[in-house]
């Protein structure tokens, strides 16, 4: 008599698993290749070094998704169809981090992830009982502050970059304006202090160009499009499509070129420290230790959302094992090149779309994506993607993680505990102070800085302390993992 395999550790035909694996790779791919975009270009780096980050990410997304789903040793992997993607709640805290961009960043910025992922290793086991201190007031604060946090990005690749791009200098007419000043200044032998006029300026002709928003809306058109009339995995990713006919459009109108992807080498290795030896700052490292800190409660709700839809309990160890792998990936993704590491929830709701439950699936995605990591041609072509294609995707996959947030929250009890509605508005009246008011902390120490400009972990921070005041520890299990299930976007 044969004892009875459990749905999570089925072993399905290999065409099929090809097949299953790569369609958990096309829904969560989009959101893979965004974050790489998005840093890479804060950190001003030259597009052949934003196509080594994409390469890096979908790597590393392989490497980590095969060691949460596979499982390695008795201390890593939760051993459930997980995929492992980078987080967006990491964004706002690294595009501070990023600075005045080069490769000094870079080391500094991969020191803190490097850091804070040795850090969240040993405060696995600890996270796995803070669940209660994340009740969804709090979980839908913050998810909707990072979805608001990640429109400015959105809307800015919509533009053609970001809001100090709109103008830039007029030097001929500053340079007379100072010449002029200087001349009436010696005339009446009086020192010059400073000029008659505001600095002129002038409007950018990139900037807000009405062909490229056209091809950004075009883009969100298809989307809606899709999202509206087709059903199934097409609509899962409609996104993606949404992207491909923009790139079209884009090519037709002579927006768009392979110059770079015909460059690229077809095959090459990632190369792990490619910026030099990381270092590694104090207030940097415990600030994305923060962010992990969030980013495990958040995959705490997950695995628990995940064990429930698969049916197989988890004990308390195999629940650590699977938040150690969050850590494991992140110190693999700063070795490597990348960012921190956390369950995409989009491909959790896959499995519950799907009713596939087999792990081995996701174990045949994290090969797919291995091998897209090893393939710079890929890489090269997604960076080739102009910025204002991506907006009109931007507006949708950052939008509803906004989206995502606000549906928490519609769970949450504001009736008879009236103080949640405190709890959400001064949380979200704090993350909203980096965004309005970017310069809010120049007179303060410049190390707290990568903290004081992420609106992100302001909430964060806000919305724990604030929900601890006014309602205790005593939170629902069984409400984070509803309100984890709810969190198909982020």
């Amino acid at each position: 008599m044969t004892t009875p395999v459990h749905p999570v550790d089925e072993k399905l035909p290999l065409p099929r698993l090809a097949a299953l694996g790569l369609q958990h790779v096309l829904v969560m791919y989009a959101g893979a290749v965004a974050v790489p975009l998005i840093i890479g270009r804060a950190l001003k780096l030259p597009p052949e070094q934003v196509a080594m980050l994409i390469s890096a990410d979908l790597f590393c997304c392989g490497l980590v998704t095969l060691i949460q789903s596979l499982g390695f040793g008795r201390h890593f992997g939760i051993r459930l169809p997980v995929m492992m993607g980078v987080t967006f709640a990491a964004v706002g805290p690294l595009v501070a981090m990023a600075g005045a961009g080069g490769p000094d960043a870079a080391r500094g910025m991969f020191g803190a992830i490097i850091g804070a992922g040795l850090l969240s290793i040993a405060l696995a086991p600890l996270m796995s009982r803070l669940l209660r201190f994340f009740p969804p007031v709090v979980t839908g604060t913050i998810i909707t502050i990072i979805g608001i946090s990640l429109m400015r990005v959105g809307i800015g690749w919509a533009m053609g970059g970001p809001a100090p791009l709109a103008q830039s200098v007029d030097v001929p007419k500053l340079a007379a304006l100072v010449d002029a000043a200087r001349a009436a200044a010696a005339a009446a032998s009086t020192p010059l202090v400073k000029l008659p006029g505001p600095v002129p300026m002038v409007d950018n002709p990139g900037y807000g160009a009405l062909d490229n928003m056209a091809i950004a809306a075009f883009v969100l058109v298809v989307i809606l499009l899709i999202s509206r009339h087709a059903r199934g995995f097409v609509a899962n990713i409609s996104v993606l499509l949404g992207i491909v006919a923009g790139c079209v459009l884009a090519v037709l109108l002579g927006k768009m070129g392979f110059e770079k992807v015909a460059k690229a080498h077809w095959f090459d290795v990632v190369t792990p420290l490619a910026f030099g030896l990381p270092t590694f700052d104090v207030v940097m490292v415990l600030t994305m230790t923060l962010v992990m800190v969030v980013v495990m409660i958040e995959s705490t709700g997950m695995f628990l959302a995940l064990a429930d839809i698969t049916g197989k309990p988890l004990s308390r160890s195999e629940l650590s094992a699977g938040l150690r792998t969050d850590g494991l990936g992140t110190v693999i993704g700063g070795f490597f090149n990348t960012f921190p590491y956390t369950s995409f929830s989009q491909n959790v709701g896959l499995v519950g779309v799907t009713g596939v439950k087999s792990r081995w699936v996701c174990v045949a995605a994290g090969v797919i994506m291995l091998v897209l990591g090893l393939l710079p041609k890929m890489a090269a072509l997604v960076e080739s993607v102009p910025t204002f294609v991506l907006g009109g995707a931007g507006l949708v996959m950052f939008g509803m993680v906004a989206a995502t947030g606000i549906r928490i929250l519609a769970g949450v009890d504001f009736k008879t505990r009236r103080n949640n509605l405190t709890i959400v508005a001064i949380s979200i009246g704090a993350g909203m102070i980096p965004l309005v008011a970017p310069r809010w902390s120049q007179q303060m120490p410049h190390a707290l800085h990568p903290l004081l400009e992420s609106g992100i972990l302001l909430t964060a921070l806000s919305a724990v302390l604030l929900n601890l005041y006014f309602n205790g520890g005593q939170a629902d299990e069984r409400e984070a993992i509803a309100a984890a299930k709810s969190a198909e976007a982020h």
